[in-house]
């Protein structure tokens, strides 16, 4: 495929992407962001991969332009990786929770390309069940068919799939478009 038709073709479905998203799931999105600051709530973001880098990036806006009390679980390498080591990934995030005294004034974002399932991102999936247990909210933006984020989130906003091929990086690019447009909303 010649480079021009190539980013062509990944511009379209950028603008097929922008269609598709639910306005309504955005609008959602926003006001829990307006509770948890109006609650003086903290907010906890979680990710892997590139979602992770997506996390400490959303924890910098969060903390920085909103005045939200933010923490990425992948910002302290140290006590992840003990915590993986000593306790298992499956809940080295739900045990980082616990340590944090995750509250019912608090919330979790995910971010994930597939959301979780019983097969795929379990320390995600320990997480956001014990989320649901403190009666904290719980907000996503995901793709695919939204996993157990889609199930378990007060708020998810669902990136839909266009090209299979390109699911990941079309996900965790609208994670960083969706971090900004509702930092920008507050402003």
């Amino acid at each position: 495929m010649k480079t021009e038709k190539y980013i062509l073709k990944y511009f379209s479905e950028i603008k097929q992407i922008i269609d598709s998203i639910k306005i309504a799931e955005i609008d959602n999105f926003i006001n829990v962001i307006k509770n948890i600051k109006q609650s003086n709530g903290r907010l906890f973001v979680l990710g892997v991969g590139g979602s992770a880098a997506n996390a400490s990036h959303a924890v910098n806006d969060f903390r920085k332009i909103l005045n939200i009390e933010t923490y990425a679980v992948t910002d302290n390498v140290s006590e992840l990786t003990a915590r993986i080591n000593d306790e298992s990934w499956e809940v080295s995030y739900l045990n980082w929770l616990k340590g944090s005294k995750l509250s019912s004034k608090d919330a979790i974002l995910v971010f994930s390309v597939g959301g979780g399932s019983q097969n795929t991102s379990q320390n995600l999936v320990m997480a956001m069940k014990y989320a649901k247990k403190m009666n904290s909210k719980i907000l996503s933006v995901v793709s695919k068919d939204g996993g157990y984020a889609k199930k378990l989130s007060n708020a998810c906003v669902l990136i839909p799939v266009i090209d299979e091929k390109r699911t990941t990086a079309h996900a965790e690019e609208w994670q960083g478009i969706i971090l900004h447009l509702v930092v920008n909303y507050f402003l």
